[in-house]
């Protein structure tokens, strides 16, 4: 007999010890795949950061990217994973610098930057290793060999050159800009490091004065001191006569002088259809001095302090600020009305503080200048390969969503006013600048403070992984990547990125196919929180369930672009059917006889047909795989094994089992491991533990780890 499974399966037992096979047999290095094998196919992890722990949405990031190598490698393609994590400088070391202030009530500036950076890095060296495991028990199949770490020495050169070939091609400059400050953390910060919250606040109707000839509407009254302009659209009959005129105002103990002007950005239809310009903080406002050649009055400053009035205004608090003048309002009878609304809060996502739109000399990526000799900008190289179809987004419909966004996009803040990171390679000495990765000779020259922002190191992610800026073999073999697999939630601040990047600095798009996965929800479609109670860890759930019920769970009922519901007991029900699976190998393999002879037995034009059904369903999950709908695929399989195979086919077949036939027992045995077989490899990418610890146990000639056999026909 062959070797007899256990009666029930342990996934516990059974999971490192199939990861450890296969991390044994080199066949994540695609190098060492057998055969002949020479079509590339490459994927590269997005880096979780190494301040978190796996939650269920880098759980299904895992699952998806795995279920596509494993079918590449099924599938005779040289199919490389590249794994890596990220620096995360901000959200690293605000972690790392709480830290410190709870145990030993220092800050960073006690420590002094090369202080910090140890602790930071030890922290980060801690951390990675639990990622890393994390990854493993998902069944990641990633090549360990090739591991990047956004702020490892090749991607340090990698971001010095970027930065270097940019800053000299004129499309890196410094500027002062409107950008989001957070007053808490002392630093700017990206678009997608902003959490926005939903609060009650109350919006302000008012004149500046008495003889003011408008009525504007805000938010935020204490901003008001530090206006210029009020905005009308010039198509509105209502104001027609007033542009143009400018007024000369007293305004909360203020001298402010005010323009009324024309421009199409205006919406006559909202509020008053009048806009208070306040151009040094607002984005919009900017634009529109910038048009108009206005003055840019600060009144706030970085720690959220007024920098204007008296001693009601002066250094005050914004909310005191704010209440200040809403009173004088009052008083003196320019209220029009109060009204309470719910608004977008912007906060930092790290330190909860509000971001406050401030003026700063940053360093800036520009999107809009002409690349010398290629006649084109940095939002045509984003814009270019996904309108040509170069670059497929998947699904279809966010393609509108990411022209939106490019259409709209402005020049990217790469600077952060942090101490981890990527420093700036520019050197000051008087007037003097030079950009360089060495200190320049001669005395007197300090380099910049400031680091780079995490994107722009991320942004590299498809070729710094692959040895650039040196030409390397890999670089040669892998790049284009084949396709990138992330969150829809970040489609414009890293996939749009990484287009820009690789078509600037290698003119080849960073990949062929972008796959965008929604957000994981609880069964009552809320998001997954801890404050909210219904977080499921996926550590915990792999721990009961094991990790194969985990993907499965993830895995159907998830479209491309959608975000997905998940329970524990949905978890618990592909644990059974991993049982269910487990059980069937069982009694097929207590049915074989101890010898490879039946399966040359010929079969009975029934038992052939069964084979044949069965290829037809293979067909129709590969074209599932083929156009990406994993879900489809992982449905099919599952109802094919329970139903189709463990409730009519092994029942039908046991009669056959026990006939007195030896060609009727022969063919049913034969047909029974065929069909196992085919079911083992269509569900490998899906549920790969499970998979390979019965095939292990299968009496085949010729036999290989499951994951490098062939993809059925």
């Amino acid at each position: 007999m062959p070797e007899e499974l256990p009666k029930t399966y342990n996934s516990t037992e059974v999971e490192d010890k199939i990861y450890k096979r296969w991390e044994d047999s080199g066949f994540f290095n695609p190098d060492n795949l057998p055969g002949e094998r020479t079509e590339p196919y490459s994927i590269v992890l997005p880096p979780p950061n190494v301040t978190g722990i796996l939650h269920m949405g880098s759980a299904l990031m895992l699952a998806i990217e795995d279920i596509l190598i494993r079918y590449a490698r099924m599938n005779n393609k040289k199919a490389l994973w590249i794994p890596g994590t990220d620096s995360a400088a901000i959200a690293t070391q605000a972690r790392v610098e709480k830290d410190i202030s709870k145990k030993e009530s220092k800050n960073r500036h006690d420590l002094g930057r090369e202080e910090l950076l140890k602790r930071i890095d030890r922290f980060v060296e801690e951390n990675k290793a639990t990622i890393l495991s994390q990854i493993r028990a998902m069944g990641a199949s990633v090549d360990w060999s090739r591991y990047a770490y956004t702020m490892d020495g090749i991607r340090y050169r990698a971001v010095m050159a970027a930065f270097i070939r940019m800053y000299e091609e004129g499309l890196i400059y410094r500027g002062n800009r409107i950008v989001n400050w957070d007053p808490k953390g002392q630093t700017t910060i990206s678009d997608d490091e902003i959490v926005y919250e939903e609060r009650k606040t109350k919006l302000y109707t008012f004149r500046y004065s008495k003889d003011f000839p408008v009525s504007i509407a805000t938010t935020r009254p204490e901003t008001k001191v530090g206006d210029t302009a009020v905005a009308v659209h010039p198509d509105d009959a209502r104001y027609k006569k007033y542009v143009g005129k400018e007024y000369d105002l007293e305004f909360a103990g203020v001298s402010i002088h005010i323009k009324i002007i024309a421009d199409k950005s205006v919406d006559p239809e909202f509020g008053t259809g009048a806009l208070g310009v306040t151009p040094a903080h607002s984005t919009i406002d900017w634009e529109i001095a910038e048009r108009h050649d206005l003055s840019k009055k600060q009144v706030i400053n970085e720690y959220g302090r007024m920098t204007v009035g008296g001693e009601n205004l002066l250094d005050k608090k914004v909310t005191e600020a704010r209440e200040f003048v809403v009173q004088w309002l009052k008083e003196n009878g320019l209220l029009e009305k109060e009204e309470e609304i719910i608004q977008n809060i912007s906060t930092a996502q790290r330190t909860g503080g509000i971001i406050e739109p401030l003026p700063k000399l940053q360093w800036f990526v520009n999107v809009t200048k002409k690349i010398h000799g290629r006649n084109k900008t940095l939002k045509d190289i984003m814009r270019d390969p996904v309108a040509s179809g170069e670059i497929k987004i998947i699904p279809e419909h966010s393609t509108k969503t990411y022209f939106h966004w490019i259409d709209n996009l402005r020049d990217w803040c790469i600077s952060r006013q942090i101490w981890f990171g990527h420093r700036v390679p520019i050197w000051y000495r008087d007037q003097e600048i030079k950009c360089s990765i060495e200190k320049p000779a001669g005395e007197g020259w300090e380099q910049d403070p400031d680091v780079l922002d995490t994107w722009f190191s991320s942004a590299l992610w498809t070729f710094s992984t692959l040895g650039w800026p040196d030409q390397t073999n890999d670089l040669a073999t892998y790049h284009p990547t084949t396709i990138l697999e992330t969150g829809y939630d970040i489609l414009f601040f890293w996939v749009a990125r990484m287009i820009m990047m690789s078509g600037f600095h290698l003119k080849q798009v960073p990949f062929k196919t972008v796959y965008l996965h929604g957000l994981v929800r609880d069964e009552k479609g809320r998001k997954i929180s801890k404050s909210l109670g219904n977080n499921i860890d996926p550590l915990k759930m792999i721990g009961k369930y094991g990790a194969d019920a985990v993907r499965m769970s993830l895995i159907i009922g998830t479209t491309a672009g959608t975000d997905s519901k998940l329970s524990e007991p949905k978890i618990r029900g592909y644990r059974n059917f991993s049982n269910k699976l487990w059980n069937i190998a069982r009694f097929i393999l207590m049915s074989i006889p101890d010898s490879t002879e039946f399966q040359k037995s010929l079969l009975t034009t029934e038992d052939q047909k069964l084979i044949d059904d069965l290829a037809v369903v293979s067909q129709d999950i590969t074209k599932d795989m083929e156009e990406f709908r994993f879900y489809m695929a992982g449905e099919k399989i599952y109802h094919y094994i329970w139903h189709a195979f463990a409730d009519k086919i092994i029942e039908e077949s046991k009669v056959k089992l026990t006939s007195e036939d030896p060609a009727i027992k022969a063919s049913a045995q034969r047909m029974l491991l065929e069909i196992l077989v085919t079911c083992l490899k269509l569900l490998h990418p899906f549920m790969p533990f499970i998979t390979e610890e019965i095939y292990s146990k299968l009496q085949i000639p010729d036999k290989q780890l499951l994951m490098v056999e062939k993809w059925p026909e």
